[in-house]
């Protein structure tokens, strides 16, 4: 039998499709509870690697034989030799190339709807690690919103339907990820816009963001007006694009809201993230389409991929923001915080400038899911 590589790009059209995958993860188990790849049609099997070196002849009864078989790694390097004791096995299998490295950097662009004149709104689904990136294009020049560090994936996007990044925004200083805006913003010579409340402490030059900055792409009216949105950090800052969308950051989820604690300060912003989704959001058209940062489960795509609902689905469904006594929403929300991201604070002084990691160290930083919801 055979053996040979799947990409993640290939991994993410079968999560989008609800494809049957099996999937054999031998990495540690405390690695694989962590984080693994989710499919809504993904079964699992996590056995160590160093638990199949005298040979995978035990476990075979345990890997079916009518579905594609996927082995999993953190790198590659042990995927490819289970995958090859699998083949000479009897069995067709596939290994993940790059491994869950390539897993949690591998970028899937959606095409979220029209926008006035024929512009467009594309979402960048970062399935591994449950980040989303936005890019708005219109006639000929582009904005790209809350990008992570792969900065290619927009480089070459941008390339590909002819179009110039022009200005490079971050809703708020990103304490899970670590943001590429400012390096677009260096190869585009694109403006970088950032909430001055959140850019006290940044090393760098940047265009303040403030509630009723009107930021144009092209030369049409497609206005990206900044909305003061304080919570997740005293600084987030929302986005209404052309009155159809909202790109809420790390405020507002599709099945969940942010988190108020990533700079240590959870009970004095909680106050602050409640009036934003209960005051401010709620002068909002209950028509617009929520655009978040950030998903949490693998349940809150849509058919095509994307993740995105309108604002008054939300109020209707979202339990964060169905919480009519004060006091219960401050103790769900500080009672309910999951671990902090794996290197926040590395992560931040990065996103700030004070530090210049290489390319390793930020890879080793960002691993692991995002963690920015309250659960």
């Amino acid at each position: 039998m055979t053996f040979k590589q799947m990409t993640a790009a290939e991994v993410s059209k079968k999560v989008i499709n609800k494809t049957d995958l099996f999937i054999f993860d031998v990495r540690n188990e405390s690695d694989f509870n962590d984080w693994k790849i989710e499919g809504r049609n993904f079964e699992f099997l996590n056995i160590p690697y160093f638990d199949l070196l005298d040979g995978v002849e035990e476990i075979l009864d345990q890997i079916p034989a009518n579905k594609e078989i996927l082995v999993v790694c953190a790198k590659e390097g042990s995927s490819v030799m289970v995958a090859e004791m699998l083949s000479e096995a009897g069995l067709d299998v596939f290994y993940l190339k790059g491994g869950m490295k390539a897993w949690s950097e591998h970028l899937e662009p959606v095409r979220i709807g029209e926008l006035t004149n024929g512009a467009g709104i594309y979402q960048f689904v970062r399935l591994g690690k449950g980040c989303l990136s936005y890019m708005v294009v219109s006639n000929g020049e582009a904005a790209v919103i809350d990008s992570t560090r792969m900065i290619d994936a927009y480089l070459d996007f941008a390339d590909d339907i002819g179009v110039k990044i022009t200005h490079v925004l971050d809703t708020h200083l990103h304490a899970d990820h670590i943001s590429g805006g400012r390096r677009i913003a260096e190869e585009t010579n694109a403006a970088y816009w950032l909430p001055p409340k959140d850019a006290a402490e940044v090393t760098f030059e940047y265009q303040p963001l403030e509630s009723g900055k009107v930021i144009t792409i092209g030369h049409t009216a497609i206005d990206i007006q900044a909305l003061y949105s304080p919570g997740h950090t005293i600084g987030s800052t929302s986005f209404v694009v052309d009155q159809k969308y909202l790109l809420s950051g790390d405020i507002l989820f599709i099945d969940s809201i942010g988190r108020p604690d990533l700079a240590g300060l959870a009970e004095d912003w909680v106050g602050d993230l409640r009036e934003t989704l209960y005051t401010r959001y709620k002068e909002l058209s209950e028509e617009l389409i929520v655009l978040p940062s950030h998903f949490m489960i693998i349940d809150e795509l849509n058919e095509d991929g994307s993740v995105a609902k309108k604002l008054g689905t939300l109020f209707a469904e979202n339990h964060g923001l169905n919480i009519a006594d004060e006091t219960e929403f401050r103790e769900l929300v500080t009672g309910n915080l999951p671990p902090q991201p794996n290197a926040y604070q590395e992560i931040r002084e990065t996103n700030m400038g004070k530090i210049e990691p290489d390319d390793d160290k930020q890879r080793e930083m960002e691993i692991g899911p995002n963690r920015c919801a309250v659960r």
